[in-house]
């Protein structure tokens, strides 16, 4: 897959930038609520480890140049070493991948290909030197298998020049498309966002399936790239989801902080994705 232009998954810059329901807000049972509270409250957001729950992330590749068309290789392991190669499909994929620069200004979301022996991998170019995370989105196979996000650090090499988070502004401009972000991001607490999408000043009713949806938004909290995860509220063909112009999500941020929302929405054929700066509200419960 080339990620480089126009074509259909388009890898996405925060300039002109182009999912799994991973939004892992704390879910309390009932039966024993002040063990869980405890258990929640140490819980880490998705993506801040390379291991987790016996499931680990090895990358084959660890460092990649600016500029330049390089494969990116990994394999999962189970806790006892083996990589894994029985993956339960969520949203038409088995995996996942998010490619993001420590500053914010670049992102990738793609699917790399699995090997027979368990060896994941895809042709990526990302086009500024920095230091990366690669986060890895999926749900192992067998029942009572949870999702898991782990992640792992990329060396981009080149010349390197640091860029500040871009500014938080309602807006965002793609390809000539405007989305509009309405709504806040609470910590600890669902809340809706909605995005709504327009072509030329006009609004787009005709968005298409992506991955099982009309969209899909990620959320990654500056300074650690903590993983946010979330798909919108119904689903085409449900009798009751209209394709645009907006896509409404339930979601919740982890902590106080800034985030850098990324919005795939799929139009004309292309995928594309409008980025967003967020402070979070301070209506946290």
């Amino acid at each position: 897959m080339n990620h480089s232009g126009r074509h259909t998954e388009r890898g996405a810059q925060t300039e002109h930038a182009q999912h799994a329901e991973h939004a892992r807000p704390t879910e309390h049972a009932q039966p024993t609520e002040h063990a869980e509270h405890a258990e929640h409250a140490t819980a880490l957001p998705g993506g801040l480890q390379v291991s987790q729950d016996g499931y680990t992330i090895e990358l084959k590749t660890p460092r990649i140049k600016a500029g330049e068309e390089a494969p990116l290789r990994f394999v999962i392991t189970d806790d006892r070493g083996k990589a894994v190669t029985d993956y339960t499909t969520v949203h038409d994929k088995d995996l996942h991948l998010i490619l993001a620069s420590r500053d914010l200004n670049t992102f990738r979301h793609v699917h790399p290909a699995l090997g027979p022996e368990g060896n994941w991998s895809i042709p990526v170019e990302l086009p500024a030197a920095g230091d990366y995370r690669v986060l890895a989105d999926f749900t192992p196979a067998g029942q009572g298998a949870k999702a898991l996000t782990l992640g792992a650090d990329l060396a981009v090499s080149g010349s390197y020049e640091p860029h500040d988070l871009p500014a938080q502004k309602p807006t965002a401009e793609v390809d000539g498309y405007t989305v509009t972000l309405d709504g806040e991001l609470t910590p600890g607490t669902m809340s809706e966002l909605r995005l709504s999408v327009a072509r030329d000043g006009k609004p787009v009713r005709d968005l298409e399936p992506y991955l099982g949806a009309y969209g899909h938004l990620v959320a990654l909290r500056s300074g650690d790239l903590a993983y946010l995860h979330v798909h919108p509220e119904g689903e085409p063909g449900d009798g009751t989801t209209e394709p645009g112009p907006e896509i409404s999500f339930m979601a919740a941020a982890p902590s106080h902080g800034t985030y850098r929302l990324f919005l795939d929405f799929k139009h004309a054929g292309v995928v594309r994705t409008a980025a967003f700066t967020v402070q979070t509200s301070a209506h946290a419960q």
